[in-house]
């Protein structure tokens, strides 16, 4: 499974059954996903003159998955008592896509801290406890020259 990301060196890791339900379920987003990264790469131009604002291989990888159709997201859940407003919650999701009526959504982070990465996860929590997101996959790249791709069944 992304034998292709893994012979460039992508590390991958997937949490709990997250590779069993992707494999099974999902097999179109993990071929559409694995095409759009196996032609990422971060020329070393790029790493030194990098900062501020969205990195260039950041725009080329989201125009790739925008091209297949993995396009930004944004729910809100509102909690409603009595026709009052409550409560309401917010999330942009980088990429998300409709896979037989499941939707996968994808996080592009880079050298992300803890609290936001906390943050994400406890969000996509909530979206998969509301029924609105199957599967999260966050694109965890933690250095110039290795990228971790860790897809997460939440």
């Amino acid at each position: 499974m992304l034998e292709t990301l893994k012979e460039k060196g992508f590390e991958i890791q997937f949490e709990s059954h997250a590779a069993a339900i992707l494999g099974t379920d999902f097999p179109a987003a993990l071929g559409e996903l694995e095409a759009a990264l196996s032609n990422f790469e971060i020329p070393i131009a790029e790493i030194i003159g990098s900062g501020g604002g969205e990195t260039k291989g950041t725009q080329r990888m989201r125009h790739a998955l925008s091209g297949l159709g993995w396009k930004k997201v944004h729910f809100e859940i509102k909690k409603t008592i009595n026709g009052i407003e409550r409560e309401s919650v917010s999330h942009e999701v980088d990429h998300a896509k409709q896979f037989d009526g499941n939707t996968i959504a994808l996080e592009i982070e880079w050298n992300n801290k803890d609290p936001f990465c906390d943050r994400d996860l406890e969000n996509f929590k909530r979206l998969h406890a509301e029924g609105r997101v199957g599967v999260e996959a966050p694109l965890l790249i933690s250095s110039p020259t290795r990228a971790l791709l860790s897809a997460t069944a939440v």
